[in-house]
C-alpha cells in the first residue's frame, strides 16, 4: 500500500477516534486535515492551508444564506409564528381522528418552511405541542414519536440549511436544489399524516367538532409563515433573485412582521441575534474543518480511489447507489445530519457522478437518507433533543414511537429512486 493510503486510513482512524473521545467534529476534521495535509506536503503549505482556508469560507458570499435563514427561524422563533401554526393545525385537524398528531406535523412543516433546522423544529414542537397531546391522552411514544418525524422536515422542505451546505460542498445551484426539495417534502406531511392514521389507528384520541369560523379565523395567525414562503421559494424559482439574497430579505421580513405585530422588541431582536450567531459560528466550525479535511483527501486522493473501487465492482449502477445509501443509514447511527453531509458526501459524490445520476436528485435522495439518521438509535439527534426538553419520556419509546415513520420514509426514499422526476421535475420548469 503506498504512503499516501497509509496516511489515509491513518487520519480516518485518527478522525473517528477523536469522535469517540467527544471531540467537537469541525475541530476533528480540521486537525485531521491540517495533520494529514502536512504528512504529504509538508509543514509549510499545510500552515499556509490553515491561514488563508477560513478567511476564504467565512467570506464566502453563497455561504452568506446560512447565518440569514438561521437568523430567520430563530426570529420567527420568538416571535411565536410556530405556536400560531400549531393553533391553525389543530383548528383544522382537530375533527380528525388523532386530529392533534396530524396538527403536529402541519406545524412541523410549515416552521421547517421558515426555519431550516430539523433540530431547532423538533425542540420547538417539544414545547408546544407535546404538553397538549399529553392533556389529551396521547400516549407518549406516539406523542414524542410524531414530533421526532416531524421534526425530521426541517432539512428537506426549503429554506434547508442542509441542502444548502451540500449545494456549497458539491458545487450545485442551491436554488434549484430547495425547488428539488418542495414536492418530496409535500410527499412526506401526507405520508406521515397517513403513517399516523395506519399505525396507530387503534391507540388515537378522538377529535374535537369542527368548527368552520374558528378554523377560518384561526388562518389570520399563519399568514406571516405563508408570506414568507412563497415570497422566497417564489423570488427563487422565477429566478427573480439568488438564494442568498432571498435569504437577507426573508430575514428582513421576518424581523419587521414580528416588529409591526408587536411580537419583537428591542430585546427579542438582540437576544435572536445573538442565538443565530452561535448556531452559525457552530455551522461555520464544521465547514471550516470539512474544508480543511477535504483538502486532504484531495491530496491523498481518496475520493477517485473509493469511486474506482465502487465503479470496479460492477455492481450496476442502483446496486452501488443502494451500498453509498445503507452506508449513510448506518453512519447516521453515530453521527449527526450536518457531520454525514459535510464528511461523507466529498468521498461519495464523484461515484455517483461517475454512475450518471443527477446532482440535484442525489442531493435530495441523500437528505432523506440523513433524516432518517435524526430518528434512529442509539444517536438520532431528534430523539435526544426531545428526551432532553421530556425527562419524564424514556429514549427507548420515543425510539419506539418513531419505528413506523422511519418505515414510511424508507418507502418514500424507494419511491424517489424509481421515480425521480417527482424530485426533478420542478427545478427544470425554473428559469
Amino acid at each position: 500500500m503506498a504512503s499516501a493510503d497509509l496516511i489515509a486510513v491513518a487520519g480516518f482512524l485518527a478522525l473517528f477516534a477523536m469522535m469517540i473521545l467527544r471531540v467537537p467534529i469541525g475541530v476533528a476534521m480540521g486537525l485531521v486535515g491540517i495533520g494529514g495535509f502536512a504528512s504529504v506536503a509538508g509543514i509549510g503549505p499545510a500552515l499556509n492551508l490553515l491561514a488563508q482556508s477560513p478567511i476564504r469560507t467565512v467570506t464566502d458570499f453563497n455561504l452568506s444564506l446560512i447565518p440569514f435563514f438561521i437568523l430567520m427561524g430563530v426570529l420567527a422563533t420568538n416571535s411565536g409564528m410556530s405556536r400560531e401554526l400549531f393553533r391553525t393545525g389543530q383548528a383544522w385537524f382537530g375533527s380528525f381522528r388523532g386530529g392533534m398528531a396530524l396538527s403536529t406535523i402541519g406545524a412541523c412543516a410549515g416552521f421547517a418552511a421558515i426555519c431550516g433546522s430539523s433540530v431547532a423544529t423538533a425542540a420547538t414542537m417539544t414545547k408546544i405541542a407535546l404538553p397538549e397531546m399529553k392533556r389529551v391522552g396521547y400516549r407518549d411514544d406516539i406523542a414524542t414519536g410524531v414530533i421526532a418525524a416531524g421534526g425530521t422536515l426541517g432539512i428537506l422542505i426549503p429554506p434547508s440549511v442542509v441542502l444548502a451546505v451540500y449545494a456549497f460542498i458539491t458545487q450545485q445551484d442551491v436554488g434549484r436544489l430547495f425547488i428539488a426539495g418542495v414536492v418530496p417534502g409535500l410527499l412526506a406531511i401526507v405520508m406521515y399524516m397517513l403513517t399516523v392514521r395506519i399505525a396507530y389507528a387503534r391507540s388515537l384520541p378522538d377529535g374535537t367538532p369542527f368548527d368552520l369560523m374558528a378554523a377560518i379565523r384561526s388562518m389570520s395567525g399563519v399568514w406571516a409563515v405563508l408570506l414568507l414562503f412563497v415570497s422566497i421559494i417564489g423570488s427563487i424559482y422565477f429566478g427573480l433573485v439568488t438564494a442568498t439574497e432571498a435569504a437577507a430579505a426573508g430575514s428582513v421580513l421576518t424581523a419587521l412582521i414580528g416588529i409591526l405585530r408587536g411580537r419583537l422588541g428591542f430585546r427579542s431582536i438582540m437576544d435572536s441575534l445573538v442565538e443565530a450567531l452561535r448556531t452559525s459560528v457552530a455551522i461555520y466550525t464544521i465547514l471550516i474543518g470539512a474544508i480543511l479535511f477535504g483538502y486532504f483527501l484531495a491530496i491523498t486522493q481518496t475520493p477517485q480511489k473509493i469511486t474506482a473501487l465502487l465503479v470496479g465492482l460492477d455492481l450496476g449502477a442502483y446496486s452501488t447507489l443502494a451500498i453509498i445509501l445503507l452506508f449513510f443509514i448506518v453512519m447516521g447511527c453515530i453521527l449527526d445530519a450536518m457531520a454525514m453531509i459535510i464528511l461523507l458526501v466529498p468521498i461519495v459524490f464523484p461515484v455517483v457522478i461517475q454512475l450518471g445520476f443527477d446532482p440535484i436528485w442525489f442531493g435530495v435522495i441523500i437528505v432523506m437518507t440523513v433524516e432518517l439518521g435524526l430518528i434512529t438509535p442509539p444517536v438520532g439527534m431528534n430523539v435526544f433533543v426531545i428526551n432532553t426538553l421530556a425527562r419524564e419520556v424514556s429514549l427507548p419509546t420515543v425510539f419506539k414511537g418513531v419505528l413506523p415513520f422511519v418505515a414510511a420514509d424508507i418507502v418514500r426514499l424507494i419511491l424517489l429512486i424509481a421515480f425521480p422526476a417527482i424530485v426533478l421535475f420542478l427545478p427544470h420548469t425554473m428559469k
